[in-house]
């Protein structure tokens, strides 16, 4: 188990310092292991963690009843959470890690030049990643074995809310990488709360640090990306959209909205906002109302909406922009395609968007102008998931333009190099 460091803010300073140093040590055999080494490390972690779930759930209950005690919130407590199911496929997300084509050593591109010079584009680990999350305890093991697979050492940084379940996840994670043979330092969690720790991971650690990902609210996303001196993959917040289109199948278009807004409300992918074709208000609107209503969700809904769904609450110019992360959706009535991709365009946070809807012609409208990291068609936006997506399981997801953008799994976690081979070619 994690032993904890709670001394002065220049103790923290110089433990930070330490933990990259010995990151930073560690990127270099870690850059070169095997396939092999990799997959045996990650196997030994799955199975470590299944055979400590009563330690790691006796440590999170410890997590949860302090959650409960300072008042955390259902959408927080629900992401705190674990269960032996939880468990299972925490265990199972890094066995479908394990499983994935190794990237590092892929050559993404070849070709040859007329002077006969051969070159090629070969994927390579990122380096150091900094990973700062907030109330999540299966990031410990999702980001632990995603950079392991991506050859990247890990500094780890939970919040004070789930540093006991996230130690107890760590222990396993150490347990497999002495198991392979691999760099204990390869996986890093840091032990204290104290928030100087956070400053100087964003201040890059004296250059250990290569790029940061922060998994959490607005405000701690908001901060790393304003504060941080090196490269960060995030996104500041999950507005996302639900379209359905007068073409949309009824039942299809209830099911998914259900879905998209209710399976678990509290994660980034849960819709906030529907939108539905002013065409059919009369045949899909109050359907899809009732339902939603019916699984508990609070609606706040536009004028037109509130002439006909009369178990509402009138929207107002904060419902387009807030993510709720909770059981509360805002509805309003569009014209069409058109309508749809404007308010999208004006309030979205470019996260996930999805669109219900049999016309082939405004599927395609959809996906062409609308610029999101994750557009979906007759589908959940609960889908925005790495896993979902075969990629074992993701770090967070990133709605930024450079380098990676959507679910952040293994391959987003590498870089590239050029190697180019000549025949004793000189420039003239």
């Amino acid at each position: 188990m994690l032993k904890l460091h709670e001394k002065s803010r220049d103790d923290t300073v110089a433990l930070m310092a330490d933990i990259g140093r010995r990151a930073r040590a560690a990127a270099r055999p870690l850059a070169i292991a095997t396939t092999a080494a990799k997959n045996a490390a990650l196997a030994a972690m799955a199975e470590t963690i299944l055979r400590r779930e009563r330690d790691i759930l006796d440590a999170n209950a410890i997590d949860v009843s302090n959650g409960e005690e300072s008042g955390l919130s259902a959408s927080f407590m629900d992401r705190l959470k674990l269960n032996p199911a939880r468990i299972r496929a925490m265990a199972e997300g890094i066995r479908e890690i394990a499983a994935l084509r190794d990237p590092v050593g892929d050559v993404i591109a070849e070709w040859d030049r007329p002077n006969g010079l051969h070159i090629e584009r070969v994927r390579t680990p990122l380096g150091v990643v900094g990973v700062i999350y907030e109330s999540r305890p299966n990031v410990t093991a999702d980001a632990g074995a995603l950079c392991l697979k991506a050859g990247n050492p890990v500094i780890l940084r939970g919040g004070s809310d789930s540093l006991n379940s996230s130690a107890a996840i760590h222990a396993c994670l150490v347990e497999g990488l002495k198991a392979a043979g691999l760099p204990e330092d390869a996986i890093q969690l840091v032990p204290t709360t104290d928030r100087a720790a956070v400053g100087e991971m964003l201040k890059g650690l004296g250059g250990a640090l290569d790029v940061i990902i922060p998994r959490g609210g607005k405000s701690l996303v908001g901060r790393v990306q304003n504060e941080a001196r090196v490269p960060v993959f995030a996104h500041l917040e999950g507005i996302c959209h639900l379209y359905i289109d007068r073409s949309a199948r009824l039942d299809m278009a209830v099911e998914i909205a259900v879905n998209a807004k209710m399976r678990r409300t509290g994660v980034c992918g849960a819709a906030e906002t529907l939108l539905v074709d002013r065409a059919v208000a009369s045949t899909h609107l109050v359907p899809i109302l009732d339902a939603l209503r019916a699984a508990g969700c609070e609606i706040h809904a536009d004028a037109e909406v509130l002439k006909v769904f009369f178990d509402a609450k009138p929207a107002t110019d904060a419902d387009w922009v807030t993510e709720y992360l909770d059981a509360i959706i805002a509805v309003k009535l569009v014209d069409g395609i058109d309508g749809a991709i404007e308010h999208i365009e004006n309030f979205s946070s470019h996260h996930t968007e999805a669109i219900v809807a049999e016309d082939a012609q405004v599927v395609e409208r959809f996906f062409n102008e609308i610029d999101s990291a994750i557009l979906l068609h007759n589908a959940s936006t609960q889908f925005a998931d790495g896993g979902e997506f075969g990629m074992g399981a993701e770090i967070g997801i990133a709605t930024g333009k450079m380098h990676a953008r959507g679910p952040v799994g293994v391959e987003q976690l590498t870089s590239f190099k050029y190697r180019v081979r000549g025949s004793g070619q000189v420039r003239p």
